[in-house]
């Protein structure tokens, strides 16, 4: 039986960009991100999951459930924004 021996220099990578330094936001991007809040699908379907089981998990009433859940996070989302908390410095 014969071994083959692959060394890592055989099929170098090549070499990662440097990533770049991070730059401070610009007003219109600010405002672009404050505009889109929308919240994901999935931590809409988790709080109306919770709204569910606290509720007693009772069937029949996963619309009310899922857009209590999406005006809640919209709200929070608001309230967050007006008191400056979604930009930390």
């Amino acid at each position: 039986m014969r071994h083959t021996h692959h060394h890592q220099d055989q099929h170098p990578q090549p070499p990662t960009p440097p990533a770049p330094a991070a730059a401070k936001p610009t007003q219109a991007a600010l405002d672009q991100g404050a505009a889109n809040f929308t919240p994901s699908p999935d931590e809409v379907a988790r709080r109306a999951y919770f709204s569910y089981v606290n509720q007693g998990s009772r069937p029949g009433h996963e619309v009310q459930h899922w857009l209590k859940a999406e005006t809640d996070i919209l709200a929070e989302r608001k309230l967050t924004r007006t008191h400056g908390f979604h930009n930390p410095t």
